[in-house]
């Protein structure tokens, strides 16, 4: 019994190394083939034969000079003249909108960026969940004329790039001390990248929450 134990274990052991690196390799190999398989008919007609690998290099290049391009002035003009000539195409402009405003999200230069990796009471009372702060706003009764202040946070549900938009009172959001990057870090990993202690900001409002322990 013990014996049987021991290989058990072992094997176990065995497969928690080997499925993470076979899955690492099948992913960046099934990029690759993707990426190639794009690009490669396009230049094997034109230099009447087929290189490996050569597809793969010529989109990197050409992603490469897309950025080189658009880091500057003229570029972005340029870019900015197709992105208007795009965005008359009606099935076109709302695909591409939405996404742009997505990945637009994760870069740190851009002005529509997530501002804070914040945790909040959802989706109901007793449990939390991680959320990017996206949008602060305003809503103006026209009775009263109270006005009430609420944060929009982009809580992912599947994986990162699908997830729902909670309006949520200043009150009931909790600020972190994790940086977006880290934050996305967090919920690709399934929460195990999380810190075992998340320090609120000292600007936070309640104290009590400054805190959160996270137990393992």
């Amino acid at each position: 019994m013990g014996i049987k134990r021991a290989i058990k274990r072992r094997f176990i052991s065995g497969l928690i190394v080997i499925i993470p690196v076979l899955t690492t390799i099948s992913v960046i190999v099934w990029f690759f083939n993707f990426i190639d398989g794009i690009l490669s008919p396009v230049l094997d007609s034109i230099l009447q034969r087929h290189i490996s690998g050569l597809g793969f290099i010529t989109a990197i290049l050409i992603v490469f000079v897309v950025g080189i391009i658009s880091s500057n002035v003229i570029g972005k003009r340029i870019i900015g003249l197709f992105e208007r000539l795009f965005m008359k195409l009606p099935v076109f402009k709302g695909i591409y909108t939405a996404l742009k405003q997505l990945v637009d999200a994760f870069s740190p230069e851009s002005k529509g960026a997530f501002k804070r990796f914040v945790i909040v009471e959802y989706p109901r009372k007793g449990t939390y969940a991680f959320g990017f702060l996206t949008k602060e706003c305003s809503m103006k009764s026209e009775g009263d004329g109270t006005e009430s202040c609420f944060r929009a946070v982009y809580i992912p549900t599947n994986n990162l790039y699908l997830g729902e938009i909670v309006l949520f009172r200043e009150d009931e959001v909790l600020n972190t001390n994790i940086p977006i990057e880290e934050g996305i870090k967090i919920i690709l990993s399934g929460g195990i990248a999380a810190p075992n202690r998340i320090e609120a900001p000292a600007s936070h409002k309640d104290p009590q929450k400054a805190i959160v322990e996270v137990k393992e």
